[in-house]
């Protein structure tokens, strides 16, 4: 799982400059009817780093997982992204990710094969789990940075 801590790490790396150098007046600019703005945005991928590294954990210690999934406007909503600093949002989504990637690389080769049930979705695997945090990552980014 090195390799895909290492891709994680590198996401994060090469994405602090670009998000550092949008301002307030960026982030918080409407995209649209329905749409989230930047900062909640990365709020979303905050959430989805806190949801996500429990899960890695947690299936790791356990023959199987099965957790709930989230509400992602609801908790994006209660969080009230839009009112904090962009520097905060930014700082604590690195620190997340840093953290998300260590617990990635921490999981033995064993577990990746974990079945993982997320709500009420198909069951998976813990290692298609951390494939796909990535790529939700680089969607969001990409929503974020374009």
């Amino acid at each position: 799982m090195k390799e895909r801590a290492d891709n994680l790490r590198s996401q994060v790396d090469s994405a602090l400059a670009s998000l550092g150098a949008l301002t307030e007046a960026d982030v918080t600019a409407p995209r649209g009817p329905g749409k989230w703005v930047k900062k909640e945005i990365l709020g979303h991928l905050i959430d989805s780093a806190a949801n996500n590294h429990q899960r890695f954990v947690r299936a790791q210690l356990a023959e199987s997982y099965a957790g709930p999934g989230y509400e992602q406007e609801a908790w994006v909503a209660a969080q009230r992204y839009r009112q904090r600093p962009w520097t905060e949002l930014v700082e604590l989504w690195a620190v997340l990710n840093r953290h998300v990637a260590h617990a990635m690389e921490s999981v033995p080769a064993a577990k990746l094969q974990t079945r993982c049930t997320i709500g009420d979705a198909e069951p998976v695997t813990l290692e298609w789990l951390m494939r796909d945090y990535l790529r939700h990552l680089r969607h969001h980014l990409a929503q974020i940075l374009s």
